[in-house]
């Protein structure tokens, strides 16, 4: 078909892109990023571009088959910003817009010229999902969900993210929506609280590890109160008993969640605003550990010398049994108080563990949620105030297979993925109408 040319892209540096642009002499251009081939079904290009057609879209992409699976793909919105938004491999491109696009580039990029194409055709024109199986091609990447989570945050990646924070920068300048190194103070003496500290430690069917959990938060050394909340939303498994075994600790305070939803992010706000909570709450997975007697300590402390409303340390992935898995300790680096808020649109996480000052938590509230839930406290609370950082290891992050990311179906993780872009959709128009103040 003479409307369409097709280009196999070998890297996707921002000099692969002029030259494809320079080469791009019909109405569309394909580009592919695998090293595998492709097939459209029959009609599928045609209806690709009725679509773009139709449309006027500066970029479609289909939902096709990994061999010969289905693999639908995720709906594109604003707040699609992350750099591993999975399109596919098959693009359909406006020649005109990638000409135009690329006109506007003035920075070289080793890795992310894709990356900056796409951005800047989301600000020429629309980017649209086609919600058809359209073709075949060949995913070589066969890594479970889980093991695929941790891929941005890999320090063997730092050369790539340094790039994709700097186009993403770029971006959010552009639609007006990055923000200033400017925050509001808090007032960490404000309200009375019973202790210092509580740790949260939400949990559902978790008879295998929450013992684990208790004993860890239980054990912490600190020079202050504090207490354990472990909030229980129907276990069915066992878990309560274990929980009950516990409950002579005067420390532990146990919330049993009555049969309506309520998700992690409801179990949270259960124990924020339970009269015991103390004046930071600290997260606490039922799957996971604290590296040590000292994390509760460490968190109060930064709180203190960082005077900011959020605190995040770092992790170590490890197996159930406390041995290290790559890509080991997970400490976002890549985080700085001039930039940090702006690139956390992104990336799909903040890191862990996460400590929160409960006044300002009780008046932002989690949504009631199972995932994501952290990820939309963080992007509301660094809008306004500053986000601190403990660099060293507070927390173990044990992967087995009772983990619920460890391994999730498609359309469990697209539906994952849609949310979080939902939330930074939703932050990226309340910071464009923050700037417009």
């Amino acid at each position: 078909m003479n409307r369409v040319k097709i280009f196999r892209l070998s890297d996707f540096s921002t000099a692969s892109i002029r030259r494809t642009a320079d080469q791009a002499c019909t109405d569309y251009s394909i580009l592919y990023t695998r090293s595998t081939d492709f097939r459209f079904v029959e009609f599928g290009l045609e209806r690709m571009l009725q679509v773009a057609d139709d449309c006027g879209a500066a970029m479609v992409y289909a939902d096709h088959f990994n061999g010969e699976l289905p693999c639908p793909v995720t709906e594109y919105q604003l707040g699609s910003v992350r750099d591993d938004f999975d399109f596919g491999g098959l693009l359909l491109v406006r020649s005109a817009a990638m000409k135009e696009a690329v006109s506007s580039m003035d920075a070289d990029y080793a890795y992310g010229g894709l990356y900056d194409l796409r951005l800047r055709l989301s600000r020429i024109g629309s980017i649209v999902h086609i919600g058809e199986f359209l073709y075949y091609e060949i995913d070589t990447d066969g890594r479970a969900s889980g093991d695929k989570q941790f891929d941005y945050v890999n320090p063997r990646n730092r050369e790539v993210q340094i790039e994709m924070e700097a186009i993403c920068t770029a971006h959010l300048k552009a639609i007006g929506a990055w923000l200033k190194p400017v925050f509001r103070d808090v007032d960490l003496s404000e309200g009375d609280f019973p202790v210092e500290a509580s740790v949260v430690i939400p949990c559902r069917n978790r008879v295998s590890t929450i013992a684990d959990a208790l004993r860890s938060a239980l054990s912490q050394k600190t020079d202050f109160p504090y207490n354990v909340f472990v909030v229980d939303d129907n276990s069915d498994d066992g878990t309560v008993e274990v929980i009950k075994g516990f409950l002579d600790d005067p420390k532990l305070i146990y919330i049993a969640q009555p049969k309506s939803w309520h998700g992690i992010g409801g179990n949270w706000n259960a124990a924020v605003h339970h009269p015991q909570c103390g004046r930071f709450a600290l997260q606490l997975d039922s799957d996971d550990v604290y590296s040590s007697e000292n994390t509760v300590q460490a968190f109060v402390d930064a709180f203190r010398s960082q005077n900011c409303a959020m605190v995040i340390g770092s992790y170590e992935i490890t197996d159930i049994d406390l041995k290290p898995l790559p890509p080991g300790k997970i400490d976002h680096r890549e985080w700085t108080e001039e930039n940090g808020r702006n690139n956390a649109l992104r990336i799909n996480g903040l890191g862990a563990p996460r400590g929160f000052w409960t006044p300002l938590l009780r008046r932002v509230n989690f949504p009631p949620t199972k995932y994501g839930e952290d990820y939309a406290v963080g992007l509301r609370i660094s809008r306004e105030y500053r986000i601190g950082r403990i660099w060293d290891t507070l927390y173990y992050c044990r992967r087995w297979g009772g983990n619920s990311d460890s391994a999730l179906p498609q359309e469990t993780l697209n539906r994952y993925n849609f949310y979080k872009d939902s939330l930074r959709s939703h932050e990226i128009e309340a910071r464009i109408a923050r700037n417009r103040k």
